[in-house]
């Protein structure tokens, strides 16, 4: 390597100089940085700036906080609450009447919150689960297939439009039937196992359109390996894109484990929302009778209120994976708070 005395192009703005080499890309600064604050610039970058961004939407905020209070009820309220006992309580109390049935209980006296509580965590168990699986499978498929292209493209597509033409329903009945799932991780696989292949040819359209750029045409003749392109070049640029297919996904999980609960096609081996509502239809009446219909709204709106905050969470943190936002909340806590920052595929391309 050889070093050529900088000239005024060649100076840093803070001053240090710039040490130039005989190939291209080879020159460095001068300047180095140590461990510690590698480290301190890393999580700057990777968790203040992040918080900063969700902190400053609304939508975010309040989305977050939905979530959160689903994550507690799950982990620590099931240790908090006791679970639901038969006889515990007055038959079909009404909800807040009593503190101790805030939600009310159901036809065998079981308390409404308990249940639901109880409920959480194989529910949650569930989305993680499918959500996970879809969003990766058809990422790694899609990305791949797009940025590949040819015998690839070709062999990938040719499988998820075979997927697409099995009808998602009957296929979910016949392997819930067939493989009888008892752990929640498996029937959240299970309600999603062809629901990637669209979401897979829809990445790969996206990916198809970035391919080409500049910047990961000159990854490359970089030389950079292919995994590294699509990890770092490919996938930021198409992120907001699969958060919110993400959050799609996990919706999916929840209608649908609950709609198939409710029409007794899964089996009742754990708690579940969709269990509840179809006891309180089938035993309790509670679409015909007053007395019993707080039985079967009290699970749907804890399935609607968590849909919402899902939505108004992957709504309020599309910005996170703009790096022209990120750079300016690294740089300071006000930075890069105005809605024209709202990011989008081809914002980030640009940026």
């Amino acid at each position: 390597m050889v070093i050529v005395k900088p000239t005024e192009s060649d100076r840093k703005p803070d001053g240090g100089e710039v040490v130039q080499g005989t190939e291209p890309f080879e020159s460095v600064s001068s300047e180095t940085m140590s461990r510690r604050e590698r480290y301190a610039l890393t999580i700057k970058e990777w968790v203040v700036a992040p918080m900063r961004i969700v902190w400053a939407d609304w939508r975010a905020r309040v989305g977050g906080f939905i979530i959160l209070v689903y994550v507690l009820m799950g982990t620590v309220g099931v240790h908090v609450v006791d679970p639901p006992m038969v006889g515990e309580g007055p038959r079909l109390q009404q909800p807040f009447q009593s503190m101790a049935y805030p939600l009310g209980t159901d036809i065998n006296g079981n308390d409404l919150f308990a249940q639901i509580v109880h409920a959480t965590p194989p529910m949650l168990e569930m989305i993680a689960a499918g959500a996970l699986f879809t969003t990766a499978l058809a990422t790694a498929v899609g990305t791949l297939s797009g940025y590949k292209g040819g015998t690839v493209d070709r062999l990938s597509m040719t499988f998820t439009d075979i997927l697409l033409t099995i009808p998602g329903l009957p296929l979910v009945i016949v392997l819930a039937l067939v493989l009888n799932p008892r752990q929640p991780w498996v029937v959240g696989i299970i309600l999603t196992v062809n629901a990637w292949a669209g979401l897979a040819r829809s990445i790969r359209s996206q990916v198809l359109t970035l391919r080409e750029r500049e910047f990961i045409e000159a990854s490359r003749l970089m030389g950079i390996p292919t995994w590294k392109i699509l990890l770092k070049d490919v996938t930021p640029g198409i992120m907001p894109y699969i958060l919110v297919n993400f959050v799609n996904s996990a919706r999916t999980v929840i209608f649908a484990s609950v709609g198939l609960y409710f029409l007794g096609v899964l089996p009742d081996t754990f708690l579940n929302w969709g269990v509840m509502m179809n006891y309180a239809y089938e035993l309790g009446g509670g679409v015909y009778t007053s007395s019993t219909v707080h039985w079967l709204f009290v699970p749907l709106i804890t399935i609607v209120i968590l849909s919402f905050g899902l939505i108004l969470f992957s709504q309020g943190t599309d910005r996170i994976f703009n790096p022209r936002v990120r750079a300016r909340h690294v740089s300071g806590p006000d930075a890069g708070d105005g809605d024209e920052e709202r990011s989008d595929v081809t914002t980030q391309i640009r940026s």
